[in-house]
């Protein structure tokens, strides 16, 4: 028997620059507690907690958790990139919707080193080896970040293949910036010209330098429960999880000799058509979307996976204003990876924070009008793509 799970409380604290937050293990317990007390509840009522980061040691969870209560409970600790707060959210919705559970934290935290993103164990394989052979045989070898050369010849094979012009790239980050001053959490806040996106550092392919997002530290956290429990400890139960599906690689990420495949369009493309399968929810329906926007060029490329565009559609899509207040769908109220940052481990749990906010109504001058059906998407190299689908209940 499935359980409907539902999404209690949610608690997110602001994201800001490496070398000025707290420690993890403060950002961890600031985030939890903020969720606890939005939900109602105690630590001391939580069955189970995920915690996901991807720079820390192990059992960083419950050094974080330690710090709320040393209750006993299971605590898991995960790591899958840049999707680490989905993954952590998908875990916990698994073990209610199953019944193990019926009342479960999910917390995620990053404590980030300024730079682009590298590995740091260099006395062994790279895990991101196949994609980095897959991009040396379509462009050769490089010394460019593998991030930001894999997402540049992204948005580099979609402007030859589609004709996007360089201003709709920059476009996406202008609207980031927009929504993001509406944001007290987000880490850029001032409004960018496209001129002056534009005219910023060139950095791979059609990525500029405000067209990608920060290295952030911050944290999120978010509780989650199953109907029965909401009902009977009389706590929140006005936003459902009405579809998750995680996808990984298919043979198409390194076969199709497609930059767009190796960045995962098809993780998410596949992802999306099933979440909409599942929950009898289409794309045209989708009131506001938090989309996985590292940068510029993936959100190109994710407007397509998604269905919120036709294929090749994201030109006139960004063009027509489709993607924003007044348009078909608001994508990004928060600002965006690019403007209100990405923690890895908490970004996905923000993301949802984000949505539960719109969906209740409480997200003040970012509010969007009447929303009732929200999209989440969460991305990480390596790899793995989760999204959601929430609904007013």
């Amino acid at each position: 028997m499935s359980h409907n799970v539902y999404i209690s409380g949610v608690g997110m604290i602001p994201f800001v620059k490496p070398g000025t937050s707290p420690s993890y293990q403060e950002m961890g317990e600031q985030a939890s507690l903020l969720a606890l007390q939005d939900t109602g509840i105690s630590y001391g009522q939580v069955q189970q907690v995920y915690a996901g980061y991807v720079y820390g040691d192990s059992t960083c969870g419950q050094s974080v958790v330690y710090r709320l209560g040393m209750s006993g409970v299971p605590v898991i600790n995960v790591n899958n990139n840049c999707s680490t707060g989905s993954t952590a959210l998908y875990l916990a919705r698994q073990a209610i919707e199953g019944g193990a559970v019926d009342c479960v934290l999910a917390l995620g935290f990053e404590q980030m080193n300024p730079g682009a993103l590298g590995a740091i164990f260099d006395d062994r394989p790279n895990p991101l080896e196949k994609f980095i052979e897959s991009a040396d045989d379509l462009d050769g070898t490089s010394d460019v970040p593998v991030a930001l050369r894999l997402f540049g010849g992204a948005g580099l094979e979609h402007q030859k293949k589609h004709g996007t012009r360089d201003e709709t790239f920059a476009k996406i980050s202008q609207k980031a910036r927009c929504h993001a001053k509406h944001n007290p959490r987000a880490i850029f806040r001032d409004e960018v010209s496209l001129e002056e996106v534009l005219a910023s550092p060139k950095m791979h392919g059609v990525l500029t330098r405000l067209q990608c997002c920060p290295p952030t530290c911050g944290a999120a956290a978010v509780v989650l429960t199953s109907e029965n429990y909401a009902k009977k400890h009389g706590l929140r139960h006005d936003v459902k999880m009405a579809a998750q599906v995680m996808t990984t690689d298919f043979p198409s990420s390194f076969e199709g000799k497609s930059m767009m495949q190796i960045v995962g369009s098809d993780m998410s493309e596949a992802a999306a058509k099933k979440v909409y399968e599942n929950s009898g929810i289409g794309p045209e329906e989708v009131d506001v979307v938090e989309l996985h926007d590292c940068f510029t060029s993936n959100e190109i490329i994710s407007y397509e996976a998604l269905q919120l565009t036709k294929e090749g559609g994201s030109e006139q899509f960004v063009s027509d204003g489709d993607n924003t207040y007044g348009g078909r769908v608001v994508v990004n109220p928060s600002g965006g990876l690019l403007s209100k940052g990405h923690p890895l481990g908490a970004t996905g749990l923000g993301q949802c924070t984000e949505l539960v906010w719109q969906l209740r109504g409480d997200a003040g001058p970012r509010q969007v009008e009447d929303a009732r059906i929200g999209l989440q998407h969460n991305l990480g190299l390596g790899g793995a793509c989760v999204v959601t689908l929430y609904q007013r209940a």
